[in-house]
């Protein structure tokens, strides 16, 4: 029994034994379930606290756990986001997304022993988020094999924000050190306090006077910056004029409803503006320089944050402001004189220093007046220095109504002045010259006096008279000088021979027009003769101008003259008239059968009244029509249609057409065959060189053969030998005319030329 007691007994011990130990795995079991919470409790609560988002990453699986705040840190509800990769990779951005996934693959593998980086991931709203993420590996105790990967995300946008803040400021402050253009730094500063907070754009405007100026507002369209720029400050012109008018912050919460807007607020509605704050930008000293606004899409009054930057960036534009208006200030003393208002001296040497390299650069010149006051020391004595500062002022205001806008103009210092006149035209200087003299010669009145002020004037030309600066003033001054010793009140250029020629063609075209209008001027004739029976055919009329005191006036200076002062028209009809009236004249003594040629310029020939002119000319003269031969030189024939028509006008009224000065212009083959012209008058120019230059001769024949088969006349001029002519009438020429018959003649004289000439054989 004993033996069968104890054979029972053990099986009981052994169950009571498995069931003590069953008891304490339980037991540990339930205390580790029990840690495990308080841990899981203790975790969720410490994540909480952080404020972290977690993520648990299944390396087996690849299914991703991401927590509630993981996704709201993203603007996400618990629901919007599938639990895999790929949620990730779409909201990584794309430049950070390789970079993270090589960290991880690192770690994953052992070549790192921790996984820390940071990335940048799209908001839902849009706008990027700075995440802290930090992982580590979770191993199975078997195999030591890699299966989860846990880790935290942290929102970290505040600190990078702010540490981009910090940067831009440095380079800000970095900008006004040295010295940048004060608009690039009121774009920098809208941009820094924009970025740091989304949907917020900024504007600075400046005061000038009453007015408020655009200063900077890089985000803002460009249709409202340039309707806002000029308006006058005052209470009700938005946020920014009632600041700058009242020098106190104003924050408007509803553009659309605040009075203050009422008068402009179309200019910012279009535009989806809706709230603008506004602080005055103060100098150092108090005084207001200017505003700077903050807006929104939507209404909003600033919080916390947006009120202190506001503040901060009012006052750092206002650092930038006080400094530019102060570069400012100093640039206008340093480069505009104080008295006149002209540029300086310094201003006047930095600009003909690039316009000499600019004109060096393109070949170009360009003209240096030097002006002096005659007699203003005298003035200054008995007058006082008060009264000689009135008169400097007065010459200033008086030069830039003379000169262009494009003519640079400086005082140089006490009476002296300087023009600077590019794109020089011929006798431009000259013309300028004789302007300022004329305008500073007027009378004035200054305390009572009445003073009659002259001055000299010296003028040189770049690159002629001077290729760099020194050399150019060292020219300008000598030339002004030299005025002075001629008697003062007058201009003198550098060389004097230019002088000469430009005071000869001033007094030309002081004389040109009441020689014109009082018909002061005479005509010449000279004959042209008929090759084949050397009989005298026609006249050419030539204009000539004989002047008491300049003598006998070249046609080539005057009839230039006469088209730079718009006197050409008066001049072709007075030169017309007296040809055509002399021709009927000549007919009433029995010198039949002629024809009388009068050269046209053609800036007059393509004036759309010359047909009506001639027409008219015609009807008043009673020439026939046939009788009148009209000159113009080849420049003019062209394809162009106008062109054409005048002729076929011209031709239609029955007058003859001669293109004068043939082969030297550039008219063409192609242009010459739709032509109605009835001659081609061959230039001199090659019949002077036909008997010593084979080639002449040849373009000669060229010419003849050409105008032949082209059914033109051919008249040649320039005949001087009889050597000429024998070889003009063997190529077929029909006309000729030169001073081998006679020189150009007045009228008087022609009935005895035509007499005594009409038969001469000039063919022996």
């Amino acid at each position: 029994m004993d033996s069968n007691h104890q054979s029972n007994s053990q099986p009981l011990e052994e169950i009571q034994r498995l069931q003590a130990e069953l008891a304490a795995i339980t037991l540990m079991t339930e205390k580790r379930a029990t840690e495990l919470s308080i841990s899981e409790e203790r975790f969720s609560l410490a994540m909480r606290g952080a404020n972290d988002g977690l993520w648990d990453w299944n390396l087996e699986t690849d299914e991703v756990y991401y927590s509630p705040r993981w996704k709201s840190m993203l603007g996400y509800a618990e629901n919007d986001l599938k639990n895999d990769i790929k949620t990730w990779a779409n909201l990584v951005h794309p430049d950070d997304k390789d970079i993270v996934l090589e960290k991880v693959q690192d770690y994953i593998h052992g070549r790192k022993n921790s996984f820390e980086v940071e990335m940048r991931m799209r908001h839902k709203d849009g706008h990027e988020v700075f995440v802290l993420s930090r992982a580590f590996l979770v191993t199975r105790e078997s195999d030591n094999k890699a299966v989860r990967l846990v880790g935290t995300h942290v929102d970290i946008t505040e600190r990078k924000n702010a540490e981009a803040f910090d940067s831009k400021y440095a380079e800000i402050l970095e900008m006004i050190a040295l010295g940048r253009p004060a608009s690039d730094i009121y774009d920098a500063i809208a941009l820094m306090y924009e970025s740091r907070h989304p949907g917020m754009r900024c504007s600075m405007l400046e005061l000038s006077g009453n007015k408020l100026l655009h200063g900077g507002a890089p985000s803002l369209p460009k249709e409202y910056c340039e309707a806002v720029h000029g308006l006058e400050n005052g209470p009700s012109v938005g946020s920014c004029g009632t600041s700058t008018f009242t020098g106190q912050r104003v924050l408007v919460e509803n553009i659309e409803t605040d009075p203050k807007w009422e008068k402009i607020k179309h200019f910012a509605l279009p535009h989806g503006m809706r709230c603008c704050w506004s602080e005055p930008i103060k100098s150092s000293s108090g005084k207001v320089l200017g505003a700077f606004g903050m807006y929104y899409n939507h209404p909003a009054l600033p919080n916390e944050k947006e009120l202190k930057d506001l503040i901060s960036a009012a006052r750092l534009t206002g650092i930038v402001m006080e400094r530019d208006q102060a570069q400012k200030r100093i640039r206008t003393l340093a480069y505009t004189d104080e008295l006149t208002g002209l540029a300086s001296r310094a201003s006047f040497i930095q600009h003909m220093e690039e316009v000499t390299k600019t004109s060096f650069r393109h070949g170009r010149r360009f003209g240096l007046l030097y002006l002096d006051l005659d007699n203003f020391k005298s003035i200054n004595d008995s007058l006082g220095h008060a009264a000689g500062d009135l008169l400097l002022k007065t010459i200033a205001k008086r030069l830039r109504n003379t000169c262009r806008d494009i003519d640079f103009i400086a005082r140089l210092g006490g009476d002296e002045f300087c023009i600077l006149i590019e794109e020089v035209e011929a006798d431009y200087a000259a013309n300028v010259a004789k302007r300022c003299l004329e305008a500073i010669s007027q009378p004035l009145e200054i305390y009572s006096r009445k003073l009659m002020p002259t001055c000299s004037i010296g003028i040189a030309y770049y690159p002629d008279d001077g290729n760099d600066l020194s050399t150019l003033l060292k020219a300008g001054d000598t030339s002004l000088y030299t005025a002075k010793e001629n008697g003062k009140n007058q201009y003198a250029f550098y060389k004097m021979e230019l002088t000469q020629k430009a005071e000869y063609r001033f007094q030309i075209e002081q004389n040109l027009r009441e020689a014109i209008e009082k018909q002061q001027l005479s005509l010449a004739y000279q004959p042209q003769i008929e090759v084949s029976t050397g009989r005298i055919f026609g006249f050419e009329a030539l204009s000539r101008w004989h002047h008491p005191e300049l003598g006998q006036v070249s046609p080539i200076d005057f009839i230039a003259t006469a088209e730079k002062i718009g006197m050409i028209k008066p001049l072709t009809e007075w030169v017309l008239k007296t040809a055509c009236s002399q021709l009927i004249a000549w007919k009433e003594t029995g010198i039949h059968a002629l024809r009388m040629a009068v050269n046209i310029s053609p800036s007059l020939f393509l004036n759309k009244e010359f047909v009506s002119l001639i027409k008219g000319i015609i009807e008043e003269t009673g020439i026939v029509p046939s009788e009148l031969v009209l000159e113009v030189t080849e420049s003019i024939v062209q394809t162009d249609p106008r062109n054409l028509s005048i002729f076929e006008d011209l031709k239609d009224l029955g007058v003859s057409l001669a293109i004068d000065d043939f082969g030297i212009g550039y008219s063409s083959f192609a242009s010459l065959k739709h032509l109605k012209v009835d001659y081609l008058k061959i230039d001199k120019l090659f019949v002077a060189d036909m008997l010593v230059d084979k080639q002449a001769l040849t373009l000669i024949s060229s010419m003849i053969e050409m105008g032949h088969r082209l059914g033109y006349g051919i008249i040649v001029e320039g005949i001087e030998y009889l050597e000429q002519f024998n070889i003009l009438r063997s190529l077929g020429c029909e006309k000729v005319q030169g001073y081998l018959f006679s020189e150009p003649v007045s009228a008087d004289k022609i009935a005895k030329f035509f007499v005594a000439h009409q038969y001469t054989n000039w063919t022996k």
